[in-house]
């Protein structure tokens, strides 16, 4: 279910050029430039029926996840939004996650934009705000799920 889900996001995010990743691929990242959608408009359109057809019975909380993502999402201000962070789990633990980011921000800054991100794992907060990101936002994920954390980094880093 997972990889087809990213395999849709992933097609959305490519037509804007800001999809990353290291070397030898051991860690990704995809933005979403301001103003855009996360989704292709064909698969925007279908988003309900693919998620019957992965997630089966959990289409319901999964759907619930979705909405409250979107509910979450700052709207406020035009922004970069990082849609996915992601190291391959033989290289976690070896900073080249954070160092992408690191890099994708210094892009974001050279266009004067904040960013905003998710992240699922609290254990990762202090990471992002080591690089200037702050919480704006939390809500828990269906099921008794993960608390999900949004966080909002204005222009250059600087604290809200």
């Amino acid at each position: 279910m997972r990889m087809r889900y990213w395999q849709v996001c992933v097609a959305g995010a490519l037509p804007y050029r800001w999809t990353f990743r290291t070397a030898a691929f051991e860690a990704a990242s995809i933005w979403i430039p301001p103003g855009r959608s996360e989704f292709l408009p064909e698969d925007e359109q279908r988003l309900p029926q693919l998620l019957v057809e992965l997630a089966g019975a959990r289409a319901t909380d999964v759907g619930e996840l979705m909405r409250r993502f979107g509910a979450a999402h700052p709207n406020h201000e035009p922004h970069y939004y990082l849609s996915l962070l992601g190291t391959a789990g033989e290289h976690r633990g070896r900073g080249l996650g954070m160092a992408l980011l690191r890099e994708n921000l210094a892009r974001v800054d050279s266009e004067r934009m904040p960013a905003y991100l998710e992240s699922s794992n609290p254990l990762n907060n202090h990471r992002y705000a080591a690089l200037g990101f702050v919480p704006v936002v939390a809500f828990q994920a269906p099921g008794d799920g993960p608390t999900v954390t949004g966080m909002w980094r204005q222009r250059g880093g600087k604290p809200c």
